[in-house]
C-alpha cells in the first residue's frame, strides 16, 4: 500500500525549495514546529489532488473502500461533519423529506437546513437506568415509513455517541424495500469489521451512504474521516460535487497522510491489536462487575431491541442512585485521578478507550471507580452531595419547519421569559452536539428547567448565554 507519510519525508529531504504555499516554507515559526512543517505542503507534483485524485490519494481512496466492503470510498479532511453534509445533500433534491434520529449530531440539521428539507424524526426509546437512547430498532423504521409515502431518504446513527449499535442490515432491507436510501452517521464505528468479535461496519450491512469519523476510535489525527458509497440509489457525481463544496479546497496532506497510515495498520496490524483491546476491556469490565453503587453499561447484547447491543470501548457510568451527577464524578475523576473523560452528562459520564490505550489506562480508571464505589459504601458522602432526576426527554413541537425558522428574524430573551416562544436557534448539549432544541421548535417550561439545571450542574449548554446572572437565547419575533 501507498506510504503517503514516506512520500512527505522524501519530499522534504529532497533539497527542493519550496516557490510554493503554504506560508512557513517548512521552517519552525515560534511554537510551530519543522518537524510538522517540513510535511506539511500544498498540491505540488507527484502528491495528487484530492478533488480530481488521479494517483496517490486515488489509489489510498480504493484501499480504504476495499478494507471497509465499499465500493468506493472519499477521504474526509473536514471530518464526519462534511461527509455527512454531502451524504445528505446528495441523497435528496430539495424540499424533499428525510427521515432521521433525533439524536443526530447538529450536521445533520444542518445539511437539511441548507437542502430546505422536511424531518419526520425517529425516537429511540430511553435506557432508563443510563439516561441514554437506546439504538433505532427495525421496527420503528419500518412502522415511520408506513406511515408516511413522502419520506426520501433515512439517517440513522449506529453506534451512537454511546455506544449502542443498530440491527442496520435489517434496517436496510426495510428502507430498501421502498426503493429509497439508508444514510448511517458511524462516525463512532470506523472500527467496526476489522476485530475478532466485532459486528460489521454498514457498508457490510447494505447501507448507502456510510461516514466515519477515523479519528474517533482509531489511530489518527483530529478531523480525520471516510465517506462510503454503495448501490445505484445515490448519484455519484452529484456526491462528488457536494464534497467539493463542503470540504476545503487545501487539504491538509497531513490529515490524509494520517488516513492512509490507519489504512495500513487495518490492513496488516489490527487483528493482534484488537485481541489485546478486547481482552484488557473485558478484564476492566469483569473488575468494575465489584461497584455497588455505579452502574456501569455492560459490554454485550443488553438492548431492550432485538438485534442491537453495545460497542466495545464506550465506558458508560451511571451516577444514578449515587446521590452525584454526571458532572460531579467527571470533575473528581480529573481533579483527584488526573483522569480526562470524554463527557459529563446529567447522570452519567464516558469514557473512551481504543487500540491505543496502554495498561495504565485500565488499570487508572478501574482502580479510580472501584475507590469512590467503596468510599460510598462506607458512608463517604462528602464529594457525593447532587443528583438530578429527570425521566425521558420530552419531545419537541415544531411550529415551524427548520428550513424556514432558521432564517426568520429572531432576537435575544430570557429564558423563563421564552416559554412558548419558537427557538430561533439550535440548542445542544456539547459534547455531543445534539440539539435538545432546533429552530422553530416551541420552549416549554420543562425544557427551560432542564436547561437550567444543566447550566448549574456546570455542563456546557450551547445556543445559550448567561448574562448578569440571566440566562438568554433567541427567540424568533
Amino acid at each position: 500500500m501507498d506510504n503517503l507519510f514516506q512520500m512527505l519525508k522524501e519530499n522534504r529531504d529532497s533539497g527542493r525549495y519550496p516557490y510554493h504555499m503554504p506560508g512557513h516554507k517548512r521552517h519552525a515559526c515560534g511554537d510551530l514546529t519543522g518537524e510538522l512543517c517540513g510535511l506539511d505542503i500544498t498540491e505540488i507534483d507527484g502528491f495528487d489532488n484530492l478533488h480530481q485524485p488521479e494517483e496517490i490519494l486515488l489509489r489510498l481512496q480504493r484501499e480504504a473502500a476495499r478494507l471497509y466492503k465499499a465500493e468506493e470510498s472519499f477521504f474526509l479532511v473536514n471530518g464526519s461533519t462534511a461527509g455527512i453534509l454531502a451524504a445528505v445533500s446528495a441523497a435528496l433534491d430539495r424540499g424533499k423529506r428525510i427521515l432521521m434520529t433525533r439524536s443526530c449530531h447538529r450536521a445533520a440539521y444542518h445539511a437539511a437546513y441548507l437542502r430546505g428539507l422536511e424531518i419526520t424524526y425517529l425516537y429511540p426509546p430511553l435506557l432508563s437506568d443510563f439516561g441514554i437512547f437506546d439504538a433505532v430498532a427495525p421496527e420503528q423504521v419500518k412502522e415511520a415509513l408506513e406511515a408516511d409515502s413522502e419520506i426520501g431518504a433515512v439517517l440513522l446513527v449506529s453506534p451512537t455517541y454511546e455506544g449502542r449499535i443498530s440491527d442496520v442490515r435489517s434496517i436496510a432491507e426495510i428502507v430498501h424495500k421502498k426503493g429509497i436510501p439508508l444514510i448511517v452517521d458511524e462516525a463512532h464505528g470506523a472500527h467496526l469489521g476489522f476485530g475478532r468479535g466485532l459486528p460489521g461496519n454498514s457498508c457490510m450491512a447494505g447501507a448507502d451512504l456510510v461516514i466515519h469519523s477515523v479519528h474517533k476510535t482509531l489511530p489518527a489525527l483530529t478531523q480525520t474521516g471516510l465517506l462510503h458509497v454503495n448501490g445505484e440509489r445515490i448519484d455519484r457525481e452529484k456526491l462528488r460535487r457536494f464534497l467539493r463544496i463542503y470540504q476545503t479546497s487545501s487539504p491538509s496532506y497531513l490529515l490524509m497522510a494520517s488516513i492512509g497510515n490507519v489504512l495500513r495498520f487495518l490492513d496488516s496490524e489490527c487483528e493482534k491489536a484488537f485481541d489485546v483491546f478486547s481482552q484488557a476491556y473485558a478484564e476492566m469490565m469483569m473488575q468494575l462487575r465489584e461497584c455497588k453503587h455505579f452502574k456501569i453499561l455492560p459490554w454485550e447484547r443488553c438492548s431492550v431491541l432485538p438485534g442491537s447491543g453495545q460497542d466495545i470501548g464506550k465506558l458508560v457510568i451511571s451516577t444514578k442512585g449515587t446521590g452525584q451527577s454526571g458532572r460531579k464524578l467527571y470533575d473528581l475523576l480529573l481533579r483527584r485521578y488526573g483522569l480526562q473523560l470524554e463527557m459529563a452528562a446529567e447522570n452519567y459520564v464516558l469514557a473512551m478507550f481504543t487500540v491505543n490505550d496502554s495498561p495504565e489506562g485500565y488499570r487508572r480508571m478501574t482502580q479510580a471507580l472501584l475507590e469512590l464505589d467503596r468510599e460510598m459504601e462506607a458512608g463517604d458522602k462528602k464529594f457525593f452531595d447532587c443528583e438530578t432526576e429527570y425521566g425521558a426527554m420530552e419531545r419537541p413541537v415544531s411550529r415551524i419547519p427548520l428550513a424556514k425558522a432558521w432564517d426568520m428574524k429572531s432576537e435575544t430573551a430570557a429564558l423563563t421569559e421564552s416559554v412558548g416562544c419558537c427557538a430561533g436557534e439550535f440548542v445542544s448539549l456539547y459534547p455531543p452536539g445534539v440539539p435538545v432544541l432546533v429552530p422553530g421548535e416551541q420552549i416549554t417550561e420543562a425544557l427551560c428547567q432542564r436547561i437550567k439545571s444543566w447550566l448549574e450542574s456546570g455542563l456546557t449548554v450551547q445556543g445559550v448565554e448567561v448574562r448578569e446572572g440571566k440566562i438568554l437565547t433567541r427567540i424568533i419575533k
